[in-house]
């Protein structure tokens, strides 16, 4: 069948696929792998294909007849880890026409993981893959910046909801624990002592009558999230709502430490 050039094809209906967004609790850098500070990580894939050929991009895939757009994103991600989510929604629809770079237009249905807190080991580069630091990223294909930085957004704007908070920590977690989670996805620091007390006070944890060594430190409570019938859902309020964002407008940035398209979450004092 003769599919016409490519200015032809560009005005046929864009193809459709998925991708996702994987974000891990890992260690503040591969450096330090030890180190008792944390950042989230995302796994990239490699193109062996223009274009942008030799780039990073998200993994992602094509859609089938006889599959959801679900088991779409799990077979993406089964492409890239074996890391089951805990996670998984989905994040927003990009098909500007500008984003396929002079390529066939696609659009992206994109849906964005939580795997919780991860071993140095799966962070390894393998197969064309390797993750990365969220404030260390590569040069990205298309506009997966722009999408990485919207799940990003979405992440940190649902920080006070507790069902996420402990996606990344797990449903048993101390309290230094649960604090490394919120210092790492709002980037910025918050005093631990007045984490705890607040913590502590917000009624919606309760202690498993477990204690767990963290490295060289003394053996310390575990807790797990139990709302009370009056419960709000939300964890005390140490961050900051953000305005909303708006990805179609946002220009992929040529910084790799640049998020000015993101309102800074800070903690409250």
């Amino acid at each position: 069948m003769n599919m016409g050039n490519v200015s032809e094809r560009r005005a046929q209906p864009p193809a459709i696929g998925v991708s996702v967004v994987i974000l891990a609790l890992g260690p503040a850098s591969a450096e330090h792998p030890t180190s008792a500070n944390s950042t989230l990580w995302i796994p990239l894939v490699r193109r062996i294909r223009q274009p942008f050929l030799g780039d990073w991009a998200l993994p992602g895939g094509g859609l089938r007849a006889d599959h959801s757009l679900e088991q779409a994103a799990y077979a993406a991600l089964e492409s890239t880890t074996d890391l089951h989510p805990r996670y998984l929604e989905q994040l927003y629809t990009f098909g500007d026409p500008s984003r396929s770079h002079g390529g066939l237009p696609m659009v992206s249905i994109v849906y964005w993981a939580l795997v919780g807190q991860a071993e140095t080991k799966d962070f390894a580069e393998a197969d064309n893959v390797r993750w990365f630091p969220e404030n260390d990223l590569p040069a990205l294909a298309f506009d997966h910046r722009t999408i990485i930085d919207y799940a990003l957004w979405r992440l940190r704007t649902k920080i006070e909801y507790p069902d996420v908070a402990t996606k990344l920590v797990g449903d048993e977690f101390t309290l230094a624990q649960l604090h490394g989670v919120y210092e790492a996805i709002t980037g910025q620091p918050i005093d631990l002592a007045n984490f705890r007390r607040k913590m502590l006070a917000s009624g919606q944890l309760e202690p498993t009558g477990r204690k767990r060594r963290e490295g060289r430190h003394r053996p310390a409570a575990t807790y797990r999230y139990a709302p009370g019938p009056e419960s709000t859902g939300d964890w005390p309020p140490f961050v900051k709502r953000q305005e909303a964002f708006q990805p179609i407008e946002v220009a992929p940035s040529t910084d790799s430490h640049d998020n000015s398209a993101l309102a800074a979450l800070v903690p409250s004092r």
